[in-house]
Parts: C-alpha cells; sequence; structure tokens
C-alpha cells in the first residue's frame, strides 16, 4: 500500500481529532502537529479550517459514491450487501465510517455537511428502491441498516451475530 500523501495525512488528522474530541478539540496547529507536518505545510494544501471542511465533503463524496458503485456491483444483491456492510464498516473501520462519523462531529455547526450527506443518503434510498417492489419495504430495510450502524457504532456485541442471519432478515422484511 502506498504511503499517504501529506494531504491525505493532514485530512486522516482532522477525521481523527474530530471523532475524539469534537469541533472544539480542532485548531491548525492541533490537526498539522497530528499529522505530523508544520503548521505551513497544512496552509499550503489547506488554507483554512473552510478548507479543511471542504477536504472533508469531498473525501466524503468520493467515498460514498465508491460505496454505491461497490453496492451495485455486489454479488449477493444490493439489499443483502447494505445490510451487511451497515455492520462491517464499522467492526473493519472502513474509511467511509470514519469520514462520516468525523462528519456527524461537526453536522451541526456547519450546516454544508448535513447537505451532503442528505445527497449521499437520497441515492442510497434511490439504489435500494430500484431493488425492492415495496416502498415501505426499501423504507424499512434502511431503518434496519442503520440501526445495525448505530449498534455496531456503539460497540455493541449484539450487531456483528447478526451478520449470520442477513438473508433472513432481508426475507422477513421483504415478505409479500
Amino acid at each position: 500500500m502506498a504511503k499517504p500523501t501529506a494531504k491525505e495525512r493532514i485530512l486522516d488528522s482532522y477525521e481523527e481529532i474530530l471523532i475524539e474530541q469534537g469541533p472544539g478539540g480542532v485548531t491548525l496547529d492541533a490537526v498539522a502537529a497530528h499529522a505530523g507536518v508544520s503548521k505551513g505545510g497544512l496552509l499550503y494544501h489547506f488554507g483554512s479550517k473552510e478548507a479543511l471542511v471542504e477536504g472533508l465533503l469531498e473525501r466524503l463524496a468520493t467515498l460514498s459514491e465508491a460505496d454505491l458503485e461497490e453496492a451495485r456491483k455486489a454479488p449477493e444483491g444490493v439489499v443483502s450487501w447494505y445490510l451487511r456492510t451497515a455492520i462491517t464498516d464499522v467492526t473493519q473501520r472502513k474509511a467511509l465510517h470514519r469520514t462520516t462519523m468525523a462528519t456527524i462531529r461537526i453536522m451541526l455547526n456547519e450546516p454544508r455537511v448535513a447537505e451532503v450527506v442528505q445527497v449521499y443518503n437520497q441515492k442510497l434510498h434511490d439504489l435500494i428502491s430500484e431493488h425492492v417492489d415495496d416502498p415501505l419495504a426499501a423504507e424499512l430495510i434502511i431503518l434496519v441498516g442503520d440501526g445495525l450502524y448505530l449498534r455496531a457504532a456503539l460497540g455493541r456485541d449484539d450487531a456483528s451475530p447478526l451478520l449470520d442471519r442477513i438473508d433472513e432478515i432481508k426475507a422477513r422484511i421483504q415478505r409479500k
């Protein structure tokens, strides 16, 4: 695997500080120190805190699009993929999960973050709806996925055993 660039390390550090300390812990000095770059090096890539937010939103959009593409190609189908990854993205500490956690931490302070998250959520909803005939079942699948994700993100041990029951969960939701 290639060594992360300074810009990637800076964004990684920004995410980590947001996740661990929230928006109040974010200073340009703290992000630079965490990333192992000078403040000038940080400012070269991100000229302000607002530029860091923009970088985070770009990363979220890129990772989200890749996630949707992976769902479309999933051999088990979109619905099973969605329910499974609601847990595994957390337990495997996937990049999208980490970026999502960071964006959640700043969503109340940065309305544009909520807008980007809403765009991805709508694309995900549309994708699930393409693969489920019943609109209510599609909504329930999304809610179950959200619940599985939240359980896993909160560290509840009862989320992972459900991985073996994804097909059963899917079948129960999609009963006619």
